[in-house]
């Protein structure tokens, strides 16, 4: 039997709760397909800084480097400035773990949560690859005359041919690997962006290595359009950071809300973070209102990224039946309460491995 260690960091505001739900979720996976977690539940977040004034110390991050997996609640909170505790938790560990690929399945299970005309879940089905460690998000910026009527704010974009040319070829492989139309869409503002020259000159070159995926391009204005308008025409597409972080939130809304979304920050081969997308929602924090669904979803990206992907695609395959039956109404605040959502999981996943065996 795999043991697997895994950080748990359940974070700010609703990221304990939908984090105690995902939980529950994954030891009933790991009980009913034969594998172990060992957990180590670190309490980074704002409460903790509010009583320490630690973010995130050393020595953890240390331990976190020789753990397989990450898995996040959520983090932020407005008793804190902008920014503090996202960037001491979230950015420190895609920066200093070099997870450099941000993974965001974009798929309607049912076409009730779609706010598209005429779309059901054969035209949404997608993987957004995110570059996850250079352009605006680097830090290099400041202020000149700060306060004063004429001050200048400027923030660098950063790209290297490596940083570009190692998501690119990732998500080459990704999009053969998914077998579904193996094709390859790069998302730039090249024309305006002239840096972004680099990604578009990358990627022709790197696509020689891969004659059997189709290549299409799209200017991030013109795939946020295509997206809305013909979400079937995207298979697997690969972007920039900062353009990333906009459009997967556009997939988020398309595939059902945030209340459904997950990603990935991967380095493959190392250890990885697993998240919902949502945010830490404090005014909802404590009421059990809060939908768990991306926080599941999240362990089924991070049991799949460890190989057990009988138990990931069983995950997956229960919230789907359990949207498409309408047990579970819906993935917005208050449909259902919190741990109704994780008991009515477990229970249909077991229920689900009892008659496939």
């Amino acid at each position: 039997m795999s043991d697997y260690d895994i950080a748990v960091i359940a974070g700010d505001g609703i990221g304990p709760e939908v984090t105690r739900e995902a939980m529950k979720v994954l030891d009933a996976a790991a009980e009913i397909y034969g594998f172990g977690t060992r957990r180590s539940v670190l309490p980074f977040g704002t409460e903790h800084y509010l009583r320490t004034q630690e973010i995130f110390p050393d020595a953890a991050f240390e331990a976190v480097k020789h753990m397989r997996a990450i898995f996040l609640g959520a983090i932020g909170d407005p008793r804190v400035p902008v920014g503090l505790i996202e960037y001491g938790v979230i950015a420190k560990m895609r920066f200093e773990l070099d997870l450099y690929v941000n993974l965001r399945p974009i798929r309607l299970y049912d076409e009730s949560l779609c706010p598209l005309k005429d779309k059901g879940p054969a035209d949404v089905d997608m993987v957004i690859v995110r570059e996850n460690t250079e352009d605006a998000y680097v830090g290099a910026h400041g202020f000149t005359h700060k306060g004063q009527p004429h001050e200048v704010a400027t923030q660098t974009m950063v790209y290297t041919r490596a940083g570009v040319e190692r998501v690119i070829r990732f998500s080459f492989e990704l999009a053969r690997a998914r077998g579904k139309r193996r094709q390859l869409t790069l998302i730039d503002k090249a024309n305006a962006v002239r840096a972004q020259d680099l990604w578009t000159r990358t990627f022709a070159e790197v696509a020689r290595d891969y004659p059997d995926v189709k290549t299409d391009h799209a200017y991030i204005d013109a795939a946020c359009m295509w997206m809305v308008k013909n979400p079937e025409w995207f298979d697997v597409a690969v972007t920039t950071n900062l353009f990333g972080d906009i459009i997967t939130d556009l997939g988020a809304m398309i595939q059902g809300g945030m209340g459904i979304a997950a990603s990935g920050n991967l380095h493959p081969g190392r250890v990885s973070l697993f998240e919902p997308i949502h945010g830490s929602a404090p005014k909802h924090a404590g009421k059990n209102v809060a939908s768990p669904v991306a926080a599941i979803m999240a362990v089924s990206m991070m049991l799949d990224y460890l190989g057990e992907k009988p138990a990931s695609a069983a995950i997956e395959g229960t919230i789907e039946h359990l949207l498409r039956s309408k047990r579970l109404k819906g993935v917005g605040t208050g449909v259902h309460p919190t741990n109704e959502v994780g008991d009515l999981v477990v229970a249909e996943l077991r229920s689900r491995a009892a008659v496939r065996v």
